[in-house]
C-alpha cells in the first residue's frame, strides 16, 4: 500500500499535485478554505477533510500549498493542528523567502514535526511529469527517506541543501532569470512594433540568437564564480562595449517614444560601474553593482 498523503490547499497547483498523487494510486485526503472547489478532485476518488486537524491526523505526510507562508502559519499555527502534526512529515510547497522557510523550519521542530521545504520550478501542467523539477532544502536523510514520493510530483526532484531557505532562494534566482528574458521580450516586441517587424521574424531570431545568449550566460556565472571580473584576453566583451550598444536601444526608445524604465534600470547599472572605472573590465564586474 502506498502511504496516504494529505494535501492542504487546492488552487491550481495543488490540484496538480493532488491529480498526479491519485494517478500513482496514493489514497489522498484534501482541505481547501472553499471546500466546494475539492469537488472535481472528490470526483477522481480524493477523499475530503473537513478541518486541517483531520487532514493532518489522516496521513504520515502532509503537503502543503496554499497563497504564502502566512496564510500556511494561519492554518497551522494552532495547538491542535500542531499537534496533529507531531511526528509527521510536512511538505511546505508555498512559495516564500528564505527567512521565512528558515523560521518555519524551526517551528517545526520545536514541535516534533519532520519538515522539508520545497519550490516548485514548474507550472500545474508539468506537475508529475518526468522533467519537473521541485527543489527541496532541509534534512538530506527526510528527502533520500521519501524520494519515492517526491518523485511523483515530479520527476526531477532536487536536494538543494540542509539549509530549509536555500530552495526558496534559489526560486528567487532562477524566476528573476526568466523575469528578466520576459521583460526583455516585452521590450524587443515593443520595438519590433515600432519598427513594424513582424513577430515570426523576432521569433526566429530570438532562437538563432539563444546560444550567444546562454554561452554569455555560462561565462558570466563562471566568471563571478572564479572572481575573474577584469578584461582578459577570454573576456566576450568589456563594459564599455556592452554600454555601447546599449546606448543604441535608449536612442531607438527615445525616437520611438518607447517607454524605457527597463533599460534605464540596466543604464544605471552600467554607468556606475563605467564611473568606477570598469570599462575595461568584463561585463562580470556588474556582480559589484546588483550584489
Amino acid at each position: 500500500m502506498k502511504p496516504e498523503i494529505s494535501v492542504i490547499g487546492t488552487g491550481r497547483m495543488g490540484s496538480a499535485l493532488v491529480r498526479a498523487l491519485l494517478q500513482q494510486g496514493h489514497p489522498t485526503r484534501v482541505w481547501n478554505r472553499t471546500a466546494e472547489r475539492t469537488a472535481p478532485l472528490l470526483a477522481l476518488g480524493a477523499q475530503a477533510a473537513e478541518t486541517v486537524a483531520a487532514a493532518a491526523e489522516a496521513a504520515p505526510i502532509v503537503i502543503v500549498n496554499v497563497s504564502d507562508y502566512a496564510a500556511g502559519d494561519r492554518l497551522l499555527r494552532v495547538p491542535q493542528v500542531e499537534a496533529a502534526l507531531r511526528g509527521r512529515l510536512l511538505l511546505q510547497l508555498t512559495s516564500g523567502s528564505p527567512g521565512q522557510a528558515r523560521e518555519a523550519a524551526s517551528w517545526a521542530a520545536r514541535h516534533g514535526i519532520d519538515y522539508l521545504d520545497g519550490a516548485i520550478m514548474a507550472t500545474p501542467n508539468f506537475i508529475g511529469e518526468p522533467g519537473a523539477t521541485i527543489l527541496y532544502s532541509g534534512p538530506a536523510g527526510l528527502f533520500e527517506r521519501h524520494l519515492a514520493l517526491l518523485r511523483v510530483l515530479g520527476g526531477n526532484p532536487q536536494h538543494v541543501g540542509e539549509d530549509p531557505g536555500h530552495a526558496s532562494a534559489l526560486d528567487a534566482a532562477l524566476l528573476v532569470q526568466m523575469w528578466g528574458a520576459l521583460f526583455g521580450a516585452l521590450q524587443g516586441i515593443a520595438v519590433c512594433a515600432a519598427e513594424t517587424i513582424p513577430l515570426d521574424a523576432y521569433e526566429v531570431q530570438l532562437q538563432a540568437f539563444k546560444p550567444v545568449v546562454d554561452l554569455a550566460v555560462a561565462d558570466l556565472v563562471g566568471r563571478v564564480r572564479q572572481g575573474r571580473l577584469a578584461g582578459d584576453e577570454a573576456t566576450l566583451a568589456t563594459v564599455s562595449a556592452h554600454h555601447g550598444a546599449f546606448r543604441q536601444l535608449l536612442d531607438l526608445c527615445r525616437e520611438r517614444g518607447l517607454d524605457s524604465t527597463v533599460p534605464d534600470a540596466f543604464d544605471r547599472v552600467f554607468r556606475a560601474a563605467i564611473a568606477a572605472g570598469h570599462a575595461a573590465d568584463d561585463f562580470a564586474v556588474l556582480s559589484r553593482y546588483i550584489g
